[in-house]
Order: C-alpha cells, then structure tokens, then sequence
C-alpha cells in the first residue's frame, strides 16, 4: 500500500474550531468547543484518509526568524482569547490519547515544520496531504502534494492540486508566493504593495509570471497609478516575498519515520472523551476504558439471585438498594421488587417477601445497617406508605450527581451512566426502552432489569463520591442534602389536610364571579362571543373597540397577556377581561386541579423537587403548592381550605424576613447595609435615604416603592430597562437610579463586579455551603448570552445562599422538635416560608423555638430575622 502523509496546520484549524463553535464547556467549566471542532476533523480525516504517517504543527512562539527581516511582522494581532489559550493543551491530550504525533519548534511556524515535511515526504514518494486554513499553503502544492484548506468554518474542504489551481486561481503554485507578496496580508502584517488586491495580483503575474520579471518590466504595467505604486513599494513588495515564502529546509529535529501513524488506542480516546464531555463523539470510537469500567459488571455477568427467604442475604453493611416502582408518582405507585447488592452478590427481593419479612424491615429500620439509594426522598415515602422506617441511608445517587451536574435536565440511573462512562455496560435500550425503563414487568426480564440498576448504583457510587470530593461539596451532600431529603420524604407521606368542602363553595362562588365578568365584558363590547377566544376577541378589540394593535401572530391579532396589560388604561373591557383570566385560571388549575388531587386519607401529597433547580431552591409539583397566587383575594382564600389535620391544632407560619437582602449584605460585606440590618432598620426606608437623600420622616410612598424595586432588582441583576419596565419611568430615570445606588452603596458595587470575574475565571459562582452553578455562557462572544450569566454570577450566590439556609433551618428544627419529642411538624417549604401543624398545647414552645433555630442556623455579618404567625388555618395563619 502506497504511503500517505496527512499534515495538519494545527493552529489553523484549532482558530478555526474555536470561532466556528459557540464556547462550549464541560461539567468541569473546562472550555472544550475548539477541541470539539479540532476532534471532529481529526477522527474524519483518519477516517477518509486512512494515513501511514501523520503530524500535527503548532506555532512555538511569537518570535520567529521572520522578525528579524521585518520587526511588525504579525504585529497589531489581538491577543488569543484566554478560552482558547487553555484549549492548546487539552489538544495536545487529544493528539496525545489518539498516538498522533504534534510538533513545534522555536522561532519557526508551524507552516515550516508543514513545508519542511511535506518536501520529505514528495521526495520519498509519499502521497502528502496538507490540512489547513491558510491559504500560504497553496505554495505547497504539487503533483505529490495536496493541500485541503478549510471553508466556512471547519465543514466545507477545497482540496487543491496543481489542476485545480490552475482551474480556481489560474496561477501555478509557485506564484502563490509572489501573489501574496503583491496583495500583503493583513492578518499577518505583511504590507505588500497598497491598493494592489488578489485580482490585479492575479492578473499581473498572468503577463509577468513572476515578481523579478514584473519589476523588470514596470515600463509594460498599464495603469500610471498602478505603476506609481508598484515602483515605490519595490523594496515592500520583496520583502513580503521573503516574509510569505514557507521555509521547506527548516532544521527539524524528526524525520519521516517519527510521523509512522499505527492508529489509536480505543480506551484511551474514549475515556477523554468522557472526561472532556464528548458524549455525542463516543459512537466514533470503539472500546471501552478499562480504568472505568469495572470487569465484574459485564452485561452477561449479572446474575441476581431470587430470594425467598430474607435470611439467604448476607447483610455485610453496606448494602445499595433499589425499590422499583413502574410509574412516576411514587405516593401512589405500587412497589414492584427490590434490588439489594453488596461486595458478595446481588440479590432480587420480590415485593410480598420483603414486606412479610419482620427480618428485612429490621434490616431496613437498623441506622447502623449503611444503605446507599437511589432518590432518598421516593425511598422514604414509598416506604413509610407501607408502614415501614427506613434509616441508615449513607449515599444518595440522585442527590450526588444533582450537586456534581446542576445544569442537568436528566437524573435517572442510565443517564448518570452515561455521563460517568457506564452506560453502555449496563443498559440495552432495545430490552429496556429508552432510558432503560422497563416495558413489560416480566418476571425474568424485570428481575435483570432491578438487578442492573442496582449494581449500577453499586459501581457509581465511588465515582459519585470522589466527584464530591474534588468539588469539595462533601459537606454539602452529607450535612445538607442527605438529611433534607429524609425530612421531605416524611414531609410528602405526612401530607397536607384539606377541607374539601371549602374548596367546593369557592368553586361555586368563583363560577358566579366569572359568569358575572363575562356579562360585563359583553356589555362592554355590545355583543356576546368567547372570552377564551383569541380569534373571536380580536376582532372586538382591535376592530370594533379600535383599540391600539401591539402585536401580531400569523393566525390574526395577539391578545395575550403582556399585549392586554399595556392597554389596561385604554378601555374599561381589559381591566376586566384580566380578572377574568386570573380568576379563571385559579378555578382551573387551583381549585379544580386541588380537588383532583386529593387522597382517601383527605390530605394533598405535594411532591418537592430537591435535584431540579440550579441554584438549590426547592419547587413543589403535583400540585405545586409553593405557587398558589396570593395577590388577589381569591387566591389567598384558597388557603383557608389547608386545616391542620387533627382537632385542636393549628397552622403555624414562619418566615425569614429579606433573606436575600441579608444575604447580599453578608457576601457584599457593604457597611452601610450591615450597619441598617443590625440597626434593625426598614430597609427599603433606608435606601431610599440614602438614594435621595431625605431623612426617614421624608421618604414616602413612591420613594420607598422604588427603593424596594431596586433592592430586589440588584439582587436579580437587574438592568436599566427592566427596572425601567417595573416602576413605569424612563430608562435614564431607572440607570440613574441604579449608578445612584452603587454610590451608596459601593460594596454592593465591588462584589458585583468581582463575582462576574470570578465566575469567568472558575465557570462558576458558588453558595456561601460551596454548591455550584456553571456559566459556560459568561464569556460568550454573543451579548446576550453573555449577559444573562453575568447577571445569573451575581445572584446565584445570593439565592443559592438563601436557600442553603432554608435547607439548614429545616434540618435544625426538625431535630429540635424530635429532641423535644414536640408533635409539632413541617408540613410545606414556600420558598423563604415554613408552614407546620402542631397542638394549640404547643404554640407558646414554638413561638420561641422557630424563630430561635431558623435565626441561628447560620453565622452572618448581619442578624437572620424570622416573622411567625399561627391561626386554625393556612389563611388565618398568614
């Protein structure tokens, strides 16, 4: 087989990658989408090639001997991005992992290195092919030498040889040099003739051939201009020749024989992949990586034994456990086995074994048996509603790969798999379906099935853990998380009481309400139609009524709510029509949805979402009970159907009072915001102080509402425009107020600006309890991106903060009441809110305790301050 050498112009193409992409990142923050690029036309290339010989060049330096000839040589380019900087090494570990060989040598450019090689290639007969995006290249080209440039990013390829050169330029190679000597090149520096382009370059040579025989000739140049410019820049014009010609003897040190390319090694390339997040390349290399992958986990090896009897499982106390459930909604699911694994095998525990074992249930109940699961919280609940307490749970896979991969839509065993470099081994989407859950529960499919998930668990953990480790968010997963998720399973099992019948005259009263609207809305418009008609409101707006046209969709005019809102002040029929959607959505997805939704034992199992957001807050969904709308007074009536679920209880109510405002302060460390807080000042009365200038007695209304906007809109990240947008004044108006702020507050001010730079140093911001969030987009070439992380840098630390400390308070008072063996417990988290149910026996204990242990649960520059109320429901409560 005839030799082939393939040349790859590396900086080139890495330039080229880098700007083709948009800056991709890893769930380390590691910039990766120049290496991505670069990757991809690496493993095309070995593959429609199939090179003997291979060598990628790198640029050693700025300094080549070309500096010597012509000091501004290259001068005036800007600096290389700094996340592109970082992208040369991890290339280098590509090339490394893919047995390429890379060079580069001082004071010389990679286009020599390319040149000298591809000469010594011509000469041994090789067929050479040279990979690049510059056009200097083209110099190389000859009958043994074809040189493929880069089009429109990396994904289109000229492939030049002599012919086709003539074809596309009409210039042989050897003119290259001198074409580029006549135009210059700007990129690079060199000042060729002015005003001379490609096109009377071109034409130039096709008289003269060559630069010696144009400058012999000036007298033949037609043109006076042309010609004046070609004589004054005779010296330019050969010096540009000696600055583009590619130097073909440089002194290498390697030769032929060190570029022999054998091919790669399958487990090495693909286990950078995994760890440069090259998830969708992983097809393109067969092999698995040894290192990661455990032996003893092989599809064919995974054997579960089926238990009978509890007493053939040797516990060694350190057990994964898997309790599989079919369906999603694990309140009501049915448990359709267990799986348990330890080091000395795996085992398949059928449902009605397990729960007639008084063995297993002891097993289960013991806190010093060491369990790890998966989703701690559906573990618990799922349990508790068959009676049994589950303790001893040490690891949860669920929470770790939450806190390793916060930006994560997909939690499930087989993704987590998939991104720890496992998948493969122990899930076959044809037997399982996708993401791998099971279709049919047959009996021998369905135990293999529980038995993979378990020993899946099993074979993670450790990676899990040592992921945690490196993040040092050890503390975070076992101090925070862990135990909140035991507390919420028994929170969701516990449920919330609710008085149907409350629920049902508030839909009949509701229904009344909307009748009596729609009456209105069709007297206002003169005629009757649908109200939940887009096509059918329309036409009375903005036809009939005459009103303003905001907007547009292709099916006719917009009347969605952002539309209805600007018009509210421009006819007595939207004021109406926006009652009339508000009140209607809260008979749908409140009342009707509420009643939907609750069990024979007449409470509401919400479930909370702990691996869901990205900076740690909790969400409620099924229903979501953290988003009952409370600003009209329908909605805050809905509350009054929550009652506590025994006689003589109450709902009691704990709040913290401006967390996030606190927070701020803390992590800010601004002295004049500490010293209001500890004075126990309003704090929107000393804003707006300190923006306006006027003593307490002089701030009113309007100054205190604008003053709380901007507090909590620099907690956001507020701009000019939105806040603007929120208090109904000029653009100028709000930036003043903002740039006014920070003058008051310029602590504020300062960690703004040093979380933004920091986040672009690390990819990531983190909580005061060390949880992450990744900003891949901070130095994102696309300003909006761009400024959306900025924004998301400066308040994650604050909301994440906030809610790292609601977590706290939750875990110090549920210990509190268990210590004091109190009946009080938690019953719902609303954000910065704690709702319980206790006896009226115990309220006086609880006014003293609540706020105690949800102000003292952490340490701050400024005092945590917690409001409580109590009533015989959620509403009086409030």
């Amino acid at each position: 087989m005839k030799e082939k050498l393939v040349l790859i112009d590396g900086n080139s193409i890495l330039y080229r990658a880098f700007f083709a992409l948009p800056l991709l990142s890893n769930d380390k923050g590691v910039y990766t989408n120049a290496v991505f690029g670069f990757t991809k036309m690496l493993l095309k290339i070995l593959e429609d090639e199939k090179p003997t010989h291979m060598l990628v060049a790198f640029d050693a330096g700025k300094t080549t001997f070309r500096h010597k000839t012509y000091a501004e040589y290259k001068g005036g380019r800007q600096k290389t991005p700094p996340e592109l900087s970082e992208q040369f090494t991890l290339v280098k570990e590509l090339l490394d992992a893919s047995s390429v060989k890379h060079y580069q040598l001082e004071q010389y450019e990679a286009d020599d290195i390319i040149g000298t090689l591809a000469k010594a290639g011509a000469e041994a007969e090789m067929d050479v092919r040279v990979i690049s995006g510059d056009k200097d290249m083209l110099q190389l080209v000859s009958d043994r030498v074809q040189v493929q440039l880069t089009k429109k990013g990396l994904s289109v390829i000229e492939a030049y040889t002599p012919t086709f050169m003539k074809e596309k330029i009409e210039l042989d190679p050897s003119q290259i040099i001198d074409m580029k000597a006549l135009m210059g090149d700007s990129s690079d520096n060199i000042p060729g003739v002015p005003g001379v382009g490609e096109k009377t370059a071109i034409k130039l040579l096709k008289q003269f051939e060559t630069l010696e025989e144009l400058f012999h000739n000036l007298d033949q140049v037609s043109g006076k201009k042309l010609k004046e410019k070609l004589t004054e820049n005779q010296e330019a014009a050969f010096m540009s020749k000696d600055l583009v010609t590619i130097n073909c003897d440089s002194p290498i040190e390697l030769n032929l024989s060190d570029t022999a390319y054998q091919g790669y090694d399958a487990n090495k390339l693909s286990s950078l992949f995994k760890n440069f997040g090259f998830q969708s390349l992983l097809d393109k290399v067969s092999g698995e990586d040894s290192s990661t992958i455990n032996e003893e986990v092989e599809l064919e090896e995974i054997n579960a034994t089926i238990i009978e009897d509890i007493s053939d499982i040797t516990f060694t106390g350190d057990e994964s456990l898997v309790v599989e459930m079919i369906t999603e909604n694990y309140h009501t699911a049915k448990i359709e086995g267990f799986g348990i694994a330890n080091s000395t095998a795996v085992y398949f525990v059928p449902t009605e074994v397990a729960l007639a074992s008084p063995q297993f249930k002891t097993w289960l109940a013991d806190p010093k048996q060491a369990k790890s699961v998966f989703d701690a919280k559906k573990v618990t609940v799922a349990l508790l509603n068959q009676g049994i307490s589950i303790k001893g749970i040490r690891f949860d896979l669920l929470l770790a790969s939450y806190l390793i991969n916060p930006s994560e839509n997909n939690h499930d065993i087989p993704a987590i798999s998939h991104r720890l470099g496992f998948e493969q081994v122990l899930f076959d989407e044809e037997v399982y379906g996708k993401g791998a859950k099971l279709k049919v529960p047959e009996q021998e499919k369905f135990v293999d099935h529980v038995a993979r998930k378990t020993m899946a668990l099993q074979v993670l953990q450790e990676k899990a853990e040592e992921d945690l480790i490196a993040n040092q968010q050890e503390e975070l997963f076992k101090e925070l998380e862990l135990p909140l998720a035991l507390i919420l399973g028994e929170m969701e099992a516990t449920g919330v009481k609710v008085d149907r019948s409350q629920l049902e005259v508030m839909q009949v009263e509701l229904k009344e309400r909307l009748d009596t609207i729609e009456k209105e809305v069709h007297e206002l418009a003169g005629e009757t139609f649908n109200l939940n008609s887009p096509k059918q409101l329309g036409p009375i707006l903005f036809e009939k009524l005459e009103l303003p046209v905001i907007k547009k969709t292709k099916t006719g005019y917009s009347t969605s709510a952002d539309v209805l809102e600007q018009l509210e002040n421009k006819h007595p029929i939207i004021p109406k029509l926006l009652l009339y959607r508000q009140l209607g959505k809260l008979q749908s997805t409140y009342i009707e949805g509420l009643l939907k939704v609750i069990h024979d034992d007449g409470k509401i199992h919400t479930r909370f979402n702990q691996a869901l957001t990205q900076t740690g807050r909790l969400s409620s969904t099924d229903p979501n009970l953290q988003n009952i709308p409370i600003r009209l007074e329908e909605g805050r009536k809905i509350r009054k159907a929550f009652i506590p679920s025994k006689e003589d209880w109450i709902i009691f109510a704990a709040d913290y009072s401006q967390i996030e405002l606190r927070v701020l302060a803390d992590i800010a460390k601004d002295e004049k915001l500490v010293q209001a807080f500890k004075e126990d000042m309003d704090i929107h009365t000393r804003t707006a102080m300190d923006v306006f200038h006027v003593e307490a007695d002089q701030v009113d209304a309007l100054m205190r509402r604008q003053a709380k906007a901007v507090n909590f809109g620099i907690v956001y990240g507020i701009s000019d425009y939105g806040l603007s947008q929120n208090l109904g004044i000029t653009r100028k108006e709000a930036k003043a107020f903002i740039e006014r702020y920070f003058d008051s507050y310029p602590g504020v001010k300062q960690y703004m600006d040093e979380i933004v730079l920091q986040a672009k140093q690390n990819g990531y911001v983190t909580t005061i309890m060390n949880r992450r969030r990744y900003l891949p987009e901070i130095t994102s070439r696309n300003f909006n991106l761009r400024s959306f992380a900025e924004r998301t840098a400066m308040n994650t630390p604050i909301q994440g903060s906030a809610a790292d400390i609601i977590k706290k308070a939750m875990i110090d008072l549920d210990h509190a009441l268990k210590n004091e063996s109190m009946q009080a417990r938690v019953l719902l988290q609303v954000h910065d809110e704690l709702i319980l149910e206790a006896p009226e026996s115990e309220v006086e204990r609880l006014k003293e305790l609540v706020p105690q242990m949800m102000e003292r649960t952490v340490e701050l520059a400024v005092p945590l301050k917690v409001d409580y109320s109590y009533g015989k429901t959620w509403f009086h409560a409030k």
